[in-house]
């Protein structure tokens, strides 16, 4: 498959030091309706995960392009905190930006306002719930996998109406877990769009969490996606969630019903839009191929 690969940085901001991006699509593409945007850890750099064939398959699927991300930090009191997950500082507008830019070099002028669907491990999962909670409505779907520092509690409405799976790892250290699980449980309680998944026997690798997002990104981008009537040929539109049946997943008790209105604000349980998906979240948590 012949591919285009198309870099670009964007100078030093107010919460990061370095932002260079690497997209990559199908030399076939005629237009492009959303890209996948691939966020590393801390301080790590992403650009060449979008040579990942699992990711490459799953944006030909849906026509989208990969973009892969490479941030880091200014130096500062405790590098542990990565300013840069904070989105709405800076960050998350040189990520449009540089979208910006790919859009004039590509000739696909629909990549400015392309939907985005946002996986990431560890800090890149940090970014990804942060710029959800600042840009919702650019955002198909998006992962939040096993990362510590987070800048909002409660999120914005628009932000909880926006799909989203939340991993932990059981090995992992304790604070990421409790952190993770209390942004969940907060946002769950008043109605988010958000399902969590601790792995068994996992720290604080990627390990099965690529897999079941991909799952919850093939099953999302269909729900979501249309067509702008004002330009059906290029730009692409959201749709709010309101498909049913969906289910609702309970961790402690490892098994999914059918979504309850009684259970649709309970915030001890996750939101399965799919049975597909709810069967792949209940085999990863219990620990069994999926």
């Amino acid at each position: 498959m012949q591919a285009a690969i198309l870099n670009d940085s964007i100078p030093p901001g107010n919460n990061y030091e370095k932002a260079a991006f690497r997209l990559w699509y199908p030399d076939d593409y005629k237009t492009i309706s959303g890209i996948i945007v691939l966020m590393p850890g801390s301080n790590s750099d992403g650009r060449d995960w979008i040579n990942d064939e699992f990711w490459q398959s799953l944006a030909q699927k849906h026509n989208f392009a990969l973009m892969g991300c490479y941030f880091t930090d200014q130096e500062h009191m405790d590098m542990d905190i990565e300013y840069y997950a904070n989105a709405k500082e800076g960050s998350g507008q040189a990520l449009l930006t540089s979208l910006s830019h790919m859009a004039e070099k590509s000739g696909f002028s629909e990549l400015s306002d392309a939907p985005l669907v946002l996986w990431g491990h560890s800090a890149g999962g940090q970014f990804n719930y942060e710029f959800v909670c600042w840009k919702p409505e650019r955002v198909v779907a998006f992962v939040v996998n096993k990362g510590g520092i987070y800048y909002t509690a409660l999120a914005p409405k628009p932000a909880r109406d926006v799909p989203g799976l939340f991993f932990t790892g059981e090995n992992d250290f304790p604070p990421r877990i409790d952190i993770i699980k209390g942004i969940f449980s907060l946002n769950r309680r008043v109605g988010a769009l958000w399902a969590i998944a601790e792995e068994p026997n996992a720290g604080h690798e990627i390990g099965h969490t690529q897999k079941l997002a991909g799952i919850f990104f093939d099953e999302i981008i269909p729900i979501r996606m249309c067509k702008k009537i004002s330009d059906p040929d290029k730009s692409y539109a959201l749709h709010a969630i309101t498909t049913e049946p969906c289910y609702a997943g309970s961790f402690e008790a490892k098994k999914f019903i059918r979504m309850t209105d009684e259970l649709r604000n309970y915030y001890a349980v996750s939101w399965l839009p799919t049975l597909k998906f709810a069967e792949a979240w209940l085999s990863l948590i219990k620990n069994k191929p999926f």
